[in-house]
């Protein structure tokens, strides 16, 4: 499949290329003494991919204790409450081990960790679904590990915060600027100039300096190859349109990798918080422009003075300033549609989910579950293909506090 002069069935191959660069997008903006050690990263991942060693105990771990594959759900009550024939679907990274799909590339970069002879793993995280993700993948190989947290997050995302200690992370607040997800990026990035011959700055996106937008994408994909085996194994066909959100992107590069080869139209649903002023959304893609944070060229919502701009998500893990490089190059391609939900909309979705479904979606999550009902009352007829990214258990004293019961 071609689009826009690129060829998608050898995309996985080109991109990113030898300097980690998506289009324009991308790279490694970094000081000088942590050039080697991404250098050494990248040299041990592209050894370890290729072993059949390591790709072994990778899928052995997934099935034996993440509890992979996951399944896909048809929403057929939700389906037909919309009435018009548009097969609404799931597939449910909720059923992940730890509730979400951070794990998929936590156990990844944790194995990398312990491969390289590292010690300690190092991470930020914004919902919490990645700390949970990162401390379980180092309390399963072994390995020490700190998370960099947001004090506005740390509230928000109480059970999180519990299970991170319970399960022996040490959980660092960070309470300058907005306290929220960059500011732990900032903190974990610090941390880990320190600490990096002795640690790994395991990232919770696909964002980041190279490797990162690349392993994380590829330690992913696993979402996106398993839904669209599922979906023809159960329809026969493949789905006419697929959708995830995006704050970072790892959810949704994941899930989209499967598809970008194939004839199916592609969402990426980005949060419009409270609306479309600077300060009250997330929407980089929509709303932002080309530019340099975090080590990595993409395109970022910027204040006055050319700094990222702050951020407002209802959902603590899609409050981030920018997107990862490839979604920026598959936005310029238009291979995928980015557009915006707002919070509203979300939680009215989160409560649609849960009352017909039985499912109790994350916030983040029911960004992409209303874009899904919004876009099936358009369509008139076909199938959405959703990435229910996480659950809602770490959400729900949150929700009551602020909405109460619908």
């Amino acid at each position: 499949m071609k689009h826009n002069n690129i060829e998608f069935d050898t995309y996985f191959k080109n991109y990113p290329d030898a300097n980690g660069y998506f289009g324009k997008y991308g790279g490694a903006y970094i000081p000088d003494d942590l050039k080697k050690a991404m250098q050494e990263i990248t040299e041990a991942y592209f050894t370890i991919c290729k072993s059949a060693k390591f790709i072994n105990e990778l899928r052995r771990i997934r099935k034996e204790f993440q509890g992979r594959p996951t399944p896909i759900s048809h929403l057929e009550r939700l389906s037909n409450k919309i009435g018009n024939g548009v097969q609404l679907y799931v597939k449910r990274e909720d059923l992940n081990h730890t509730g979400a799909h951070k794990l998929n590339h936590c156990m990844g970069e944790a194995l990398l960790a312990k491969y390289m002879g590292k010690k300690k793993v190092i991470a930020e995280t914004g919902a919490g679904q990645h700390g949970v993700a990162l401390a379980t993948a180092a309390a399963y190989f072994g390995l020490e590990c700190d998370i960099y947290m947001g004090s506005v997050d740390i509230k928000k995302q109480a059970p999180n915060v519990a299970r991170m200690k319970i399960l022996g992370a040490n959980v660092v607040e960070v309470t300058h600027g907005l306290a929220t997800l960059k500011e732990a990026v900032d903190a974990a990035f610090e941390a880990y100039t320190r600490e990096y011959k002795d640690a790994i700055y395991c990232i919770g996106s696909v964002v980041g300096p190279h490797p990162f937008p690349m392993m994380v994408r590829d330690f992913q994909s696993v979402v996106g190859i398993e839904a669209r085996e599922q979906f023809i194994e159960m329809t026969g066909e493949l789905p006419d349109a697929v959708v995830a959100c995006v704050g970072g992107g790892s959810n949704s590069m994941g899930m989209f990798s499967g598809f970008l080869n194939y004839p199916v139209d592609i969402y990426g649903v980005e949060p419009l918080g409270r609306g479309t002023a600077l300060g009250d959304h997330a929407a980089s893609l929509t709303y932002g422009e080309e530019g340099i944070m975090h080590g990595f060229n993409s395109i970022m919502l910027k204040d006055e003075n050319g700094d990222p701009a702050p951020v407002y998500s209802v959902a603590s893990g899609l409050d981030y300033p920018s997107s990862g490089p490839e979604h920026a190059f598959l936005h310029d391609l238009g291979r995928v549609k980015y557009d915006v939900i707002n919070d509203d909309e979300t939680i009215d979705a989160f409560f649609e989910l849960s009352r017909l479904e039985g499912i109790i979606p994350a916030i983040e999550s029911s960004h992409a579950v209303a874009y899904g009902i919004k876009l099936a009352k358009k369509m008139g007829k076909g199938s959405i293909l959703i990435c229910l990214s996480g659950r809602g258990d770490k959400d729900m004293d949150y929700i009551i506090e602020k909405y109460g019961i619908r």
